[in-house]
Formats: C-alpha cells, sequence, structure tokens
C-alpha cells in the first residue's frame, strides 16, 4: 500500500494597521522571503491557537484571532540543488485577522526570523517575486475585499487538545 498523501495544515495571520500590513522577513532555501507570520498547526493544537501562538513566535506581539479571512491551497516545487532531492509541498492555509496586541521587546523571533516589516497594499503587489508564497498576496487581497467569517465556522472536537 503506497503512503497516503496530506497536505501541510498552516495557519497565518492577516495583520492590518494604518492601512499597512504585518509581514516577517524569513530565511528560506529560496533566499530572504516575505511572508504573512505564519506556520505549521502543531499536533495537540487547534487552528486559532495556532494563530495566535505563530504571530506571537514570529512578531512577537500578541495576537488574536477574531475572524477567519478564508482557506487556501497552495502547492509549491523546489527542484533538487545541492545534493537534495527534489521536494514538492502542498500546503492548507486557514488565514486569520484579529486584534494585534502588545509587543514584548524581550521575546526573540523564531528561527529562520529576520525582522518585521510593515508594507502598503501597493508596496506588496509591488515585489511578488520576493514573497513566500503566492497566498500572501491573495491573503491581503482577499481581506482588503472585505471577506470574512465567524471563528464559529471552525469546530476543533477535545479530543484533539486533550491527551
Amino acid at each position: 500500500m503506497s503512503e497516503r498523501w496530506k497536505p501541510s495544515a498552516t495557519v497565518a495571520a492577516v495583520i492590518e494597521k494604518d492601512g499597512r500590513f504585518l509581514l516577517v522577513e524569513e530565511h528560506t532555501p529560496e533566499g530572504l522571503r516575505l511572508n504573512n507570520p505564519a506556520g505549521h498547526l502543531d499536533e495537540g493544537e487547534g487552528l486559532i491557537d495556532a494563530c495566535a501562538r505563530e504571530a506571537r513566535e514570529e512578531t512577537a506581539h500578541a495576537f488574536t484571532p477574531t475572524q477567519l479571512v478564508g482557506v487556501y491551497m497552495s502547492k509549491f516545487h523546489r527542484p533538487a540543488r545541492d545534493g537534495r532531492p527534489a521536494e514538492t509541498f502542498t500546503y492548507l492555509r486557514f488565514a486569520f485577522c484579529g486584534q494585534l496586541g502588545d509587543f514584548d521587546p524581550q521575546q526573540p523571533l523564531d528561527t529562520g526570523i529576520v525582522r518585521t516589516v510593515w508594507m502598503t497594499p501597493e508596496e506588496i503587489r509591488a515585489c511578488p517575486e520576493r514573497h513566500r508564497s503566492p497566498l500572501v498576496l491573495r491573503c491581503m487581497e482577499d481581506h482588503l475585499a472585505g471577506q470574512r467569517f465567524p471563528l464559529s465556522l471552525i469546530y476543533t472536537h477535545p479530543s484533539v487538545t486533550q491527551p
């Protein structure tokens, strides 16, 4: 029997303040890239909690998700390079908007994160080659279009978060 295909479940925070979006600049095998504060869902964690955790780890800001912006899928192919085989990843992204909280200057940014940057929509649109994923732009555009869904759309059974 072949191994079952499973996309990587990820969360992203779409954070807008005063017409600018909070992004992170991070090291990737493809070089420095811009991304929403985002990351993988950890075992034993619900989507909403995962988004708050990832935003805090990558920006040192508290973040409270209040609405779902959308659910997205994308595929990324990394060619073989430097003795590494080619890889293909499929991501299932749950993007949230919400309330940006306090900044903790004592908290280091997550591994690989170089800095946070506030960018206008025009600046983000002008550099798609620097985006970690095409979903960075799509999530921003959906947010700007007013796309929002209530968090009640998401249900996490207690079996996920309890041992």
